[in-house]
Formats: C-alpha cells, sequence, structure tokens
C-alpha cells in the first residue's frame, strides 16, 4: 500500500476582511496526482502556501509522513523535500537559466563560484527533463512559456517528495504540456506525490489520480477520477451547471461600420498585417505562441514602434506612437502579462481602476475619493470582483480576479475598443463563463473585441471571425459559420503564400 505523504486536517487561515481557509482538509499518497480545483479565489493557491510554509495557519494541523509538522518558511518545507512552482513567475530576469537554477545552491570551488560545473549540471537537468534551453542564455531573453519551463526545472533540481504544481501548463505549448506530461508520470513512477492545481478541466482526465474539490475556501469533496465527468466536478465547484455553447452564426450585422482598420502594419516580428474590426464584432486572433498575435496588437495599441503601416478609426488615418495616444483614442488593452503590464498590485482596487483616465477623478491634483469609490464599487458589483472593499489591494486577489480590475479600468474608460489577449489565462470555467457573457453584453452595447486566444474551443465559442496568424504574418480569416479546429490549425501552421 503507497505511503500516506501528506494529510491536512481543519485547516484555517484568514486575512484582514477575509475568510480564506476554513476547515479545509487534503491529502496525498506517494506516487499520485491529486488535482486541486475551484474557482478564483477558493482556496487552493492558500491552502498550498500553507503547506509549503509561505503562510502560516490558524488552526488544524498538518502531518507529513506520519509526523506533525509546522512549516514557517519555504525554506523549512523545502527541507522535509515539499516543493512548489507558482503560478506567477519567480525568476531573476538579468541572470542566467542555470544561476537560476541553482541560486542559492551555487556549486563552489573554495571560496569561488564553481560556474562551469553550474552550467554543466544545469544543462543535465534541462536534458533529463528534455527542455531544449541553453543554460548560458540570460531568462529575460525567454518567451514566458520557455520561463516557466526554467520554474520547473528550478523546482525539480532539489530532491523531492512533495511536488506542488500551480497553473504549470498556462503558458506553455501543447508540445511543452506533453513533454511535461510524460516528465510527471516519470515522477509517479518514482513515487513522488503531485499536487496539480489547474483550471484547464480538459487536462485532469489526462493526468490525476484523484481530485479534490474546493469552493469559498471549503472543502467539498475527493473523487477519484476515472469514476466521475468533468461536468460534474465543475458543478460541485461552482454549485451550478454551466454551459456554454459554440457559435454558430455571427452575430454582427452585414452593414455594420467598419471602426478600426489595420494596413501593413510591420515590425521586425510583423509582417504586412492587414484586417477590418467592425462595431460590435468579435474578431478572434489564433496562432501558435510566437505567431505574432501580440506584437501586432502592440503596434496598434503604441505600445512598441511599428517600422510600417497605417491604422484607421471609423475610416479617419490616426497616429499612435504611444498607449495614451491609444486610450485618448478610445483603444483599451489587457494584457496577457497582467502583473506586468495591466495592474499596479501594490495599490488599491479604486486605485489600479481609475489609472487609464485619473485626470476624470481629480480637482487641483487631489483624487476625489467618493467619486472614484462610487464608479469602482459599480463595476466591482457588475463584473462580480470578490473583495471586502474597493480598498483591498490587488496583491492580494486571486488570479481571476485581478484579471477583472484590469477589466474594470478600461470598462470605466468607456472604450469603444478592446483588445483581449489572453482574457481568460489562469481564470477558472465560473469566471471564464462570466467573462464570455459580459464580452458579449459589451458587443450588444456597440463595443468591437479583438481578442487573442490559444484556446480553439473559446475562439469557436466567442468570435463572429476568426483571423489567423503564423511567423508574423496573417494567413487567412475565417468566417465563424466555416471556422473548425482543424481550419484554424491549418492555417496556422502555414507561411504565408
Amino acid at each position: 500500500m503507497s505511503e500516506l505523504l501528506v494529510q491536512m486536517e481543519g485547516i484555517d487561515k484568514a486575512f484582514p476582511g477575509v475568510q480564506a481557509l476554513q476547515q479545509c482538509q487534503f491529502d496525498l499518497v506517494e506516487g499520485e496526482v491529486h488535482a486541486l480545483v475551484g474557482e478564483n479565489g477558493a482556496g487552493k493557491s492558500t491552502l498550498m502556501k500553507v503547506l509549503t510554509g509561505i503562510y502560516q495557519k490558524d488552526s488544524g494541523r498538518i502531518l507529513f509522513k506520519g509526523n506533525e509538522i509546522d512549516p514557517k518558511t519555504p525554506k523549512d518545507a523545502q527541507d522535509l523535500g515539499i516543493g512548489i512552482i507558482h503560478q506567477e513567475l519567480n525568476l531573476m530576469p538579468h541572470l542566467t537559466v542555470a544561476q537560476n537554477i541553482f541560486i542559492g545552491r551555487e556549486y563552489m570551488s573554495g571560496m569561488f563560484l564553481n560556474i562551469k560545473k553550474t552550467n554543466e549540471e544545469a544543462a543535465k537537468l534541462l536534458e533529463s527533463l528534455n527542455i531544449h534551453i541553453n543554460p548560458l542564455i540570460k531568462v529575460q531573453d525567454l518567451s514566458v512559456a520557455k520561463q516557466q519551463m526554467v520554474e520547473i526545472a528550478k523546482a525539480l533540481s532539489i530532491k523531492t517528495d512533495v511536488l506542488i504544481m500551480d497553473e504549470p501548463t498556462a503558458a506553455l505549448t501543447e508540445s511543452e504540456i506533453a513533454d511535461l506530461f510524460r516528465f510527471i508520470r516519470n515522477l509517479k513512477n518514482q513515487g513522488v506525490g503531485i499536487v496539480y492545481i489547474s483550471h484547464r478541466m480538459e487536462e485532469l482526465k489526462q493526468i490525476s489520480d484523484r481530485v479534490t474539490v474546493m469552493r469559498d475556501g471549503q472543502y467539498v469533496g475527493t473523487v477519484k477520477t476515472e469514476e466521475i465527468e468533468i461536468d460534474q466536478i465543475i458543478q460541485m465547484m461552482v454549485g451550478r451547471i454551466i454551459y456554454e455553447p459554440p457559435k454558430t452564426q455571427s452575430t454582427v450585422p452585414p452593414d455594420a461600420a467598419v471602426v478600426l482598420s489595420c494596413k501593413n502594419l510591420n515590425s521586425p516580428v510583423v509582417k504586412n498585417v492587414s484586417f477590418e474590426l467592425k462595431k460590435g464584432e468579435i474578431l478572434g486572433l489564433a496562432g501558435l505562441m510566437g505567431a505574432g498575435r501580440t506584437e501586432a496588437c502592440r503596434l496598434i495599441f503604441g505600445a512598441d514602434p511599428k517600422t510600417g503601416g497605417e491604422v484607421y478609426l471609423d475610416g479617419r488615418k490616426v497616429e499612435i506612437t504611444s498607449p495614451s495616444d491609444a486610450v485618448e483614442h478610445g483603444i483599451g488593452y489587457l494584457s496577457e502579462d497582467r502583473k506586468r503590464y495591466g495592474l499596479a498590485v501594490g495599490l488599491s482596487i479604486r486605485n489600479n481602476s481609475i489609472l487609464a483616465h485619473l485626470k476624470n477623478f481629480t480637482k487641483f491634483g487631489l483624487v476625489d475619493d467618493k467619486k472614484a469609490s462610487k464608479v469602482t464599487d459599480e463595476f466591482i458589483d457588475k463584473i462580480d470582483i470578490k473583495t471586502p472593499s474597493n480598498k483591498q489591494l490587488v496583491k492580494n486577489l486571486s488570479g481571476g480576479n485581478q484579471q477583472k480590475v484590469v477589466l474594470a479600468k478600461w470598462l470605466i474608460k468607456n472604450c469603444s475598443i478592446l483588445i483581449f489577449d489572453e482574457p481568460t489565462r489562469g481564470i477558472d470555467v465560473g469566471a471564464k463563463s462570466e467573462i464570455y457573457k459580459l464580452m458579449n453584453e459589451l458587443v450588444r452595447e456597440g463595443k468591437s473585441i479583438i481578442m487573442i486566444s490559444s484556446e480553439l474551443p473559446e475562439l469557436l465559442r466567442m468570435s463572429d471571425r476568426i483571423a489567423v496568424m503564423c511567423e508574423g504574418a496573417l494567413t487567412g480569416f475565417l468566417n465563424i459559420e466555416e471556422a473548425t479546429q482543424e481550419k484554424i490549425m491549418k492555417l496556422a501552421t502555414q507561411r504565408r503564400q
């Protein structure tokens, strides 16, 4: 019989104004993948941060291999053999891959760093994980997906009995996910117990043995994956049935006005990209990672300089050389990296919400707190941001609620054109459904949306039309009536003719 590695019982944890965990339980046996699921704010990450010493529990007990433990720091947990891969990247961008992997545990030759040995060991580790990254390259020069793989290698460079993976596949391609799953299975065979936190329901059947569901900071139940359907797990998560049918036809009238026209956009990455966006349209932008989708939209938003091309709004040519220009023209951008580009996490929800249009909330250089709070509260209610008040710091919110704060910022600005870059990445099925409904409501009000998404079902569910990119160029357009996953992938893997 497999050894019980972890047993958590009656765990409580409160933060100011929020009861994050209430009488929670969880267990893990050696050689299994135990999925931990729930909506954003359900308490999944908080429970695992208690296990790894990042947070201290208020009550309850934790057993590790039968002995009661109370880790006060991440190092306490690490020394026991409990490792964690966080959802948010935790790397030093100015250091090399090898230096990041062995930071704090560098190989030494007497009093000096043994750089050669560090690089050699990093190369061996990456090769064993089938991760094709040069250990000498700086992390800042890697894509988000490659940085995520470095995080995984870093965690696995330490001998672990328990490995916690918090949304490990959020920024990975299908081939990278397949490589990760192969390695997870190898770890299982070695007796490692793996806690797998994910919002991607389709992954559970592929990789997990058991599933524990949490809701509103409480334990709901634990089931064997092979004995339950995904729809039942979702219902346990949200307490209701969620069904989002794919879109079968465009909702945009044939005579709808063109609100945005891009002609021959060029940059070192983007190659002669031209397309139009109509009023009330959701234009899906598809392609594999590195296809140039984000880069093309950053040119429209003025976040990156273009080397050529023109942008027209309502038929009038405009010069957009900075994000502030774009905002003044009524264009909002929800970045895929919300913490880096979308939020000031050390500020409150209210202050983040009014940042894009601060002059509308100031008098004589001072913020009108009453006006700002009133407007922010309206949108907290409208898009259901889970928070005790608008004064809550954004860093204390779950990932999904942080994404909603970014969305509130542009809704308060009342932008007519919204660029959504991976709008539901790292967001649970319940919050996804809310954002889909909100997007549909926005286009019914006459706003227009460009939606970049790596999830093909999401593109087919939401788009009126789909533009596909490959290697920086547009390779084709598909009306939603004719679009299929196969047709999208064909265009996403072919070079422009």
